[in-house]
């Protein structure tokens, strides 16, 4: 842990410099934290929601936080877990409707103002949407975050294995997505 990270956490422990210490943290954090949903929602806003009910449940739950973990972490795990119920809970309410939710994604990217890729990057993040959700968070993780494995470990609770194993995939089936035109 950061010199920087346990100067937040002393400074998280008073009552009197709390806020003050977890507006450090969402300064620190805020645009890694809004790209690492937005690479799984692709829309703008449903980042930006996201990424506030990230921060709102880390501040409420600052009190059980013990600092075994870094703080990076602890919002990382956070931030993906939101963004994994609201993708699940995205999937069962298009699961009434006609098209799934890759689909409907990549609708929103495409008429979304904020997204300025090229042909080429159009055609990766449909590669990537491409892939279970699982292996997009890995990927995306690995590829654009360039995380650690051990720190991926920590946030998706998983073995160092099994996220080598299905970035190894997710690689594999990108270039076949792409070899495919």
């Amino acid at each position: 842990m950061s010199q920087k990270e346990q100067d937040i956490l002393a400074l998280l422990q008073s009552s009197k410099t709390r806020a003050k210490a977890f507006s450090d943290i969402v300064q620190m954090y805020q645009e890694r934290l809004y790209w690492h949903i937005r690479k799984m929602v692709l829309s703008h806003e449903d980042a930006d929601d996201l990424l506030q009910n990230t921060f709102m449940k880390a501040w409420r739950g600052l009190e059980n936080f013990r600092g075994d973990s870094k703080i990076s972490t602890w919002l990382y795990t956070i931030a993906t877990n939101e963004t994994l119920t609201f993708l699940s809970n995205s999937r069962i309410r298009s699961l009434s409707g006609i098209e799934d939710l890759e689909d409907r994604l990549l609708s929103q990217l495409k008429a979304d103002s904020y997204f300025d890729g090229s042909e080429a990057e159009m055609k990766l993040q449909e590669a990537i949407l491409s892939l279970p959700e699982k292996q997009r968070l890995v990927f995306n993780m690995k590829y654009f975050d360039d995380m650690k494995y051990q720190e991926m470990e920590a946030i998706l609770d998983t073995s160092v294995g099994a996220l080598k194993a299905s970035y190894h995939h997710a690689v594999k089936k990108i270039q076949a997505y792409l070899s495919e035109e």
